[in-house]
């Protein structure tokens, strides 16, 4: 009896949290896509997907997915996300000797247009930090400042940062990360960021086990991105900065302004953890465009004529 496609999307889910380590929001994510792409299909097949039907998909039965997507008003940045979670579903079948169907490759990827990071400027950066610690209550206030210390003076993630735990404090002349794709990387610990965590847990209410998260909520719970991404919210709203003043934006701002005070490309890479030399050097085309900028402003020939 033909196994359903419900069955192996869950065995596929499994395998991607236990073999793959995928984190919680990519099993989130490629879970939703590739639920919704099954139910295209019941819709689309009028009935239920198993493996036999999935064996015998047409690359046409992938692109009516996408169009259906597309119009549904889903952008390519989230066509190109499902169609990775349809093509990684498909990749499992086949290494598990279920089946072996081409279709998702044959659908090629929608283009992204590429757009820059936006840093702060170094001065709205040192703004924020010094911000971040006013809170009424003075652990909260240490907690602030040394989650968003941490952020630009290390150039982690908010997972990364987020991962930390009570072991790891105190913390020494370097830090151990765990990144994307179990990548791990060592950064270097600024003596200011040492000294705002070393803060932060000695006011710290909660006991915890050296197990335990270090960034903890006000209830004693690990701190979510989602707080994160609130502090930034509310840090924007009393400094005036961009909405694109986010948590990751003190990570951009790490890696700008190492570049733009002589850091080598290569040992920046090396500190963001980027799998891909090209990736860091979108922060160079940041001070290219900055120049240039600067260039049409202020040289004889870059302004406008008089009319």
């Amino acid at each position: 009896m033909a196994r359903s496609a419900e069955t192996l999307k869950d065995d596929w889910i499994s395998s991607l949290k236990h073999e793959k380590r995928a984190s919680a929001h990519t099993l989130r994510a490629y879970g939703d896509d590739l639920g919704r792409f099954l139910v295209f299909l019941k819709e689309h097949k009028g009935r239920a997907p198993d493996e036999r039907m999935l064996a015998k998909l047409a690359p046409a039965d992938i692109r009516a997915f996408i169009t259906r997507r597309r119009n549904e008003n889903l952008g390519a940045r989230g066509v190109q996300r499902a169609l990775a979670a349809v093509r990684s579903f498909f990749r499992y079948l086949a290494r598990e000797n279920v089946l072996e169907n081409a279709a998702p490759r044959a659908v090629r990827t929608p283009r992204i247009a590429r757009t820059l990071p936006r840093p702060l400027s170094e001065a709205d950066a040192a703004r924020t930090l010094e911000e971040a610690g006013v809170n009424d209550i003075e652990w909260l206030a240490a907690r602030d400042g040394a989650l968003l210390t941490l952020l630009y003076g290390a150039g982690l993630r908010i997972s990364e940062a987020l991962s930390l735990q009570r072991g790891d404090v105190p913390l020494g002349a370097s830090l151990s990360i765990m990144g994307k794709g179990r990548k791990e990387r060592v950064v270097p610990v600024l003596p200011a960021v040492r000294d705002a965590i070393a803060l932060y847990a000695s006011l710290v209410p909660f006991v915890r086990g050296p197990g335990e998260a270090l960034f903890l909520s006000r209830r004693g719970k690990p701190m979510s991105p989602r707080e994160a991404q609130a502090l930034m919210q509310k840090l924007r709203g009393r400094l005036g900065l961009s909405e694109r003043a986010t948590p990751h934006a003190l990570r951009h701002s790490f890696a700008t302004h190492l570049l733009a005070n002589g850091g080598e490309l290569r040992a920046v890479q090396e500190l963001l953890g980027h799998a891909s030399l090209s990736t860091t050097q979108t922060y160079t085309e940041i001070d290219a465009r900055k120049l240039m900028d600067v260039y049409t402003r202020a040289h004889p020939r870059g302004k406008a004529p008089l009319a």
